[in-house]
């Protein structure tokens, strides 16, 4: 399975950081919707997955507009994950899915809000008490990717650990 992690115009450049060691470590493609909040050069990012950075596969995009143009979601596995979702992240079968395409909004207002109402039924939201506003966004993608792994039988990842058989 292909799976792609799409930061719409993220603005913290750990965040940012933080997702790319994410991505490398499962696999997933990073895309990266412009304008960021930041650099993609800045030592900010690249501490957070230095060694891990020529790792992982980017593709930017120069707006929202362009990604959606290129990848329509009426014809790919889109989610869009919002606090305001309509389903549960882990209620979609992606164990059926051969692509899936998680997009995660800037930290300080998430996804535009005419794309949410456009595709409610292609929105979901990790469950968290309903006094806080939203959980980190790199903690937000990690939980969302594992759980899509997970279901995948963590296909094409190292399950089981032989540090201990090589001391």
């Amino acid at each position: 399975m292909k799976l792609n992690i799409v930061l719409v115009e993220p603005e913290i450049p750990q965040n940012t950081g933080n997702i790319a060691r994410t991505c490398a470590a499962i696999g997933a493609k990073l895309h990266l919707v412009y304008p960021l909040g930041f650099s993609i050069s800045e030592k900010a990012v690249k501490r957070a997955g230095l060694d891990y950075w020529d790792k992982l596969e980017i593709e930017e995009h120069l707006s929202f507009k362009e990604f959606l143009d290129k990848y329509k979601p009426e014809e790919n596995n889109m989610f869009f994950v919002t606090t305001k979702g309509k389903h549960i992240y882990s209620e979609p079968n992606y164990k059926e899915m051969d692509e899936v395409f998680m997009l995660f909004g800037k930290e300080t207002k998430g996804l535009p809000e005419d794309t949410l109402k456009k595709y409610i039924d292609k929105t979901v939201r990790i469950p968290m008490r309903e006094t806080l506003r939203s959980l980190n966004l790199s903690n937000s993608v990690a939980i969302v990717a594992y759980d899509i792994m997970r279901q995948k039988d963590f296909e094409n990842l190292e399950t089981i650990s032989s540090y201990f058989d090589k001391k």
